[in-house]
């Protein structure tokens, strides 16, 4: 009888996502609630390293396993194919159709491919683009003068040498750094033998002369699954929350990671990256729990410290910066910090972990 009334009281969420947003969501829920996590693979990726996986490294995921086993946890290897608020349900595609009481919607970002062409690739497909590679030498273009840009272009030039690399910026390469740091990533892609070509918007692979294109141009949300069921997306297609993350129109819809157009006082509006994704997921977690005790939830509270990029296997270049993600004049560049980028990739990995097995610790009995 304890047992029954137990589940009859327990809350029922649904986490739609097992990035680095929805896999700490999850995890921080799972003392809490009876959390059910959706998301068609059974591996958690490491989207900060696929430069890496397209460069030829051999993996870049680990089993979802590995974080949610004796946490509660379930995982339904399907995808959500639709939102019924009305009914506070969620369909998959292979027919399931699935309650909540609360939702967590982290299903994150891609990135932009609008007009790319046959020959184009991007960081999701990274292992394809590992595979062309290997066909043999030839030019690669990089489309996109950002952090992951950049990323991709020394990394692809220091592990196919054989390959000419070209990269493409609408603007200065590197614009959300300092001056020092931009100097720094000229100097390291200039030393791989990357052409660096600047002030000129790509629109489409036809326009650039080379056997392989690879956009790292711009993120876009994706909140399609959202817009559908009615929630309110702000102006950039991310979906509208308040300070606890819940949807403005749907305050049973709690958002997390790359689609929510999330923001503090202190940072402004949050950019898509793994750094705001993994907080927001714990923020999210905490704001369904305060509110399932009655309590009203906390505003999030972040704020930037660094970017951090990596330029190949031996150097890089960690970015301090202000609380609103604006840098600071200093850097640290080279082998020190490609080890220092190294070392906060992995704690991330280990972090999730270590939430996991603190959830398992506090899991209620069966």
């Amino acid at each position: 009888m304890t047992t029954t009334n137990r589940t009859e009281h327990t809350l029922q969420v649904l986490v739609l996502g097992a990035g680095y947003a929805g896999l700490m969501a999850a995890l921080r829920l799972a003392p809490h609630a009876r959390v059910t996590l959706i998301d068609p693979s059974d591996r958690f990726t490491e989207r900060v390293r696929l430069h890496e996986l397209a460069a030829g490294r051999t993996d870049v995921t680990h089993p979802l396993s590995r974080f949610l086993r004796s946490t509660g946890v379930s995982h339904i290897a399907a995808r959500a194919t639709a939102i019924d608020p009305a009914a506070r349900e969620v369909t998959t595609d292979d027919g399931r159709r699935l309650p909540y009481d609360r939702l967590v919607y982290a299903l994150g970002s891609r990135t932009a491919t609008a007009h790319a062409g046959e020959r184009a690739h991007t960081p999701e497909s990274a292992a394809a683009l590992h595979k062309r590679l290997q066909d043999g030498p030839g030019s690669v273009a990089v489309v996109g003068g950002g952090l992951t840009g950049i990323e991709l272009a020394t990394e692809l030039a220091e592990s196919h040498p054989e390959w000419t690399v070209r990269l493409h910026s609408a603007g200065d390469i590197g614009e959300s750094l300092s001056p020092r740091g931009r100097d720094h990533v000229r100097t390291v892609l200039g030393a791989r033998g990357v052409r660096i070509e600047e002030g000129h918007r790509v629109v489409h692979a036809d326009e650039l002369d080379a056997d392989a294109v690879v956009w790292a141009a711009s993120m876009i949300p994706n909140s399609e699954l959202a817009a559908a069921a009615g929630l309110t997306l702000d102006p950039s297609g991310r979906i509208a929350v308040d300070e606890a993350l819940r949807s403005v129109s749907h305050p049973e819809v709690y958002v997390a990671g790359d689609a929510a157009a999330a923001g503090t006082r202190r940072a402004g509006t949050l950019r898509m990256a793994c750094a705001t994704a993994i907080p927001t997921g714990a923020h999210a977690a905490a704001s369904v729990i305060a509110e399932s005790r009655g309590r009203e939830p906390r505003p999030l509270n972040f704020r930037f410290f660094a970017q951090c990029v990596s330029l190949g296997r031996h150097d890089g270049l960690v970015q301090p910066v202000h609380a609103d993600d604006t840098p600071h004049a200093r850097v640290l560049t080279g082998r020190p910090a490609a080890l220092a980028k190294e070392q906060v990739v992995r704690s991330t990995v280990r972090f999730l972990s270590l939430v996991g097995r603190r959830s398992r610790r506090q899991a209620p009995p069966a």
